[in-house]
């Protein structure tokens, strides 16, 4: 599928995708992660990014945030990933970018699938074979929805709000979606629409963001056009 434009829009979540140039690695020990999400922080705060989910991994981050003002996303990016970059060439006496080019995105329709995206990203570490448990890997937003672990860079949306009254209620709550088995399909879904840019969400919810954008957020159909034979070359045969 062609990708879209990249499209910011404020109250919308996205899934955010930025990988090491090179699928080579950008994180090499605990400072590395820390400095990151001390990078994402200050920055979301700057931009007015509220961020949901997160997972560092060795070689690519993954967010779930929503932009609280417009180009919100694009600006904290930008900021964190210029910062960490220069960071890393120091500390490591290098030159160059680590990132693949600029980060890749989605709009997540949150009322179906906006859970499911976190627990997505939250799994990553699983999936990749770091851990076999995601309680396991340090340096994803798991342990704050668990409960386990509070991180000040998350502010919880309401969908997660609405699990329990209490903190410790929403924890149970959301750890019980672990319990089952991730779709395989929605798991694919879900990576092939951030890697192309495409919109998580039903033809209501698309409906919504084309008269907001103004622009068709549907995949075009494949395949060749058909061919256009002018009327005076048949009325010639």
């Amino acid at each position: 599928m062609a990708r879209l434009p990249r499209l910011n829009i404020v109250d919308i979540p996205q899934h955010i995708v930025q990988i090491g140039h090179n699928n080579v690695a950008c994180f090499f020990d605990d400072e590395d992660y820390q400095f990151y999400l001390h990078s994402l922080k200050l920055a979301a705060d700057q931009y007015q990014v509220h961020v949901h989910a997160y997972v560092l991994l060795p070689n690519s981050i993954q967010i779930v945030a929503t932009p609280k003002v417009s180009q919100a996303v694009s600006s904290m990016m930008q900021s964190v990933g210029r910062r960490y970059v220069q960071y890393a060439n120091h500390r490591y006496k290098r030159s160059g970018t680590l990132w693949a080019g600029r980060y890749k995105s989605s709009l997540i329709d949150s009322q179906a699938y906006l859970l499911s995206c976190c627990r997505y990203v939250e799994l990553k570490p699983t999936i990749l074979g770091e851990v076999d448990d995601p309680v396991d890997y340090p340096w994803s937003s798991f342990h704050h929805h668990i409960g386990a672990q509070r991180s000040h860079l998350i502010q919880d949306h309401k969908l997660y709000l609405s699990l329990g009254d209490t903190y410790q209620e929403r924890a149970m709550g959301y750890q019980q979606l672990f319990s089952y088995d991730f779709d395989r399909r929605l798991f694919d879904y879900i990576a092939e629409t951030v890697n192309v840019g495409q919109v998580l969400g039903g033809d209501t919810f698309k409906d919504k963001i084309e008269k907001i954008a103004n622009l068709n957020v549907r995949p075009k159909k494949r395949g060749r056009p058909k061919k256009c034979i002018r009327d005076d070359l048949v009325n010639e045969a």
